[in-house]
């Protein structure tokens, strides 16, 4: 496998880099960013080709389960906090899309027994982020139907998520004042389809 990687990295400037040359060439000292994308860290979630961005476009943060932490003053080492306030407040994005995905493990692991998720410490810290979100479903009554526990949780995960952006002060201020758009999405990784969360009906419409 590592030698698969090294030999990437050559077809990689060989043939990717020499077909975007120019584009490397002028962001080659700077980026813009269009967009910061807030993704899971799943092998199986590509922001680039979800979106069909170019590099450049894209200012992207992945962790387990695209979560993102309520907004709170610290000194304390924040790296998703610090990455979403670099993005709005030095490059300026326009859209903050959080994108959730089908079979997420982070958010299965929500429902994990507790003496397995003890074996993972730092996991089990993380997903209390999202512990509204699995007491809402289960609230629903779907804790005992897997597949629609499934969908529900990847779907409310990701209008939490867009909540909690709301609670940094410098990102409520460029909403409400329109210079800066927040995006939900679903991705359906088995077929390539993706919803999108429309805020006034609060309901996930499959993009065509």
């Amino acid at each position: 496998m590592k030698e698969r990687l090294l030999k990437r990295a050559v077809e990689f400037k060989k043939d990717d880099f020499e077909a975007h040359r120019e584009l490397f060439k002028e962001i080659g000292r700077g980026q813009k960013p269009h967009t910061l994308f807030i993704g899971c860290a799943d092998s199986r979630v590509v922001p680039n080709l979800i979106t069909k961005a170019l590099p450049g476009e894209l200012f992207v943060i992945r962790n387990i389960a695209n979560l993102v932490p309520p907004y709170r003053e610290s000194m304390d080492y924040f790296s998703t906090s610090s990455s979403i306030e670099y993005a709005v407040l030095e490059l300026e994005v326009e859209n903050i899309l959080v994108c959730g995905h089908s079979n997420c493990g982070g958010c299965n692991a929500l429902y994990y027994p507790k003496e397995k998720l003890s074996k993972m410490p730092s996991v089990q810290k993380w997903l209390e982020l999202a512990k509204d979100v699995k007491e809402e479903v289960i609230d629903m009554g779907f804790d005992e139907d897997f597949a629609a526990r499934e969908w529900l949780t990847e779907q409310l995960n990701v209008v939490k998520q867009l909540q909690n952006l709301m609670t940094y002060p410098f990102i409520e201020k460029r909403v409400k004042e329109k210079k800066l758009h927040l995006i939900g999405w679903h991705y359906i990784i088995e077929t390539g389809e993706v919803f999108n969360f429309n805020e006034e009906k609060h309901f996930f419409e499959l993009i065509r």
